[in-house]
């Protein structure tokens, strides 16, 4: 999901509470604050010798000891409104920072309305190799077959 869609549902329900589900299913405790809002851009080579970039927002979430705070749609959209000088652009996905057993980074993958609030699901990200066909990796499709001159047939 990108930025402008977050925003959007965020002004469309104002003082909305908001819950954020991880993949495992558990939620993020209720009480959590947004403490950073970045734009972060990563530029990188894969192993093919391709250069590569990727640009994200990222809201670092933090739970304290304070159960009795609870973040509003009006207050999150307020900070990123805050945010929009240095994030320049609200074309950027969206991207949830959180330590539970270690320190991690989801995409947002759905916001849903439901009766308590606004749900925030969010992803998992994973590894891949960008150039396969240049390593020589052959690539199947998610439905199993190949991919035209993949080699994997």
């Amino acid at each position: 999901m990108n930025l402008a869609e977050f925003q959007s549902i965020l002004q469309a329900n104002p003082e909305a509470a908001l819950h954020v589900m991880l993949p495992s299913g558990e939620f993020v405790p209720a009480h959590f604050h947004v403490t950073e809002v970045g734009r972060i851009q990563k530029d990188f080579i894969d192993c093919g010798g391709t250069t590569r970039s990727s640009t994200t927002c990222l809201l670092q979430l933090w739970v304290a000891t304070d159960e009795d705070h609870r973040l509003t749609s009006t207050k999150l959209a307020t900070i990123l409104s805050m945010a929009a000088p240095l994030l320049q652009s609200t074309d950027l996905p969206v991207e949830v920072e959180y330590e539970g057993e270690v320190v991690s980074q989801y995409p947002l993958s759905e916001v849903e309305l439901t009766p308590s609030g606004i749900l925030l699901t969010v992803g998992s990200k994973h590894t891949d190799c960008l150039a396969k066909d240049r390593c020589g990796i052959p690539t199947v499709e998610a439905d199993g077959t190949c991919s035209p001159g993949s080699g994997c047939c």
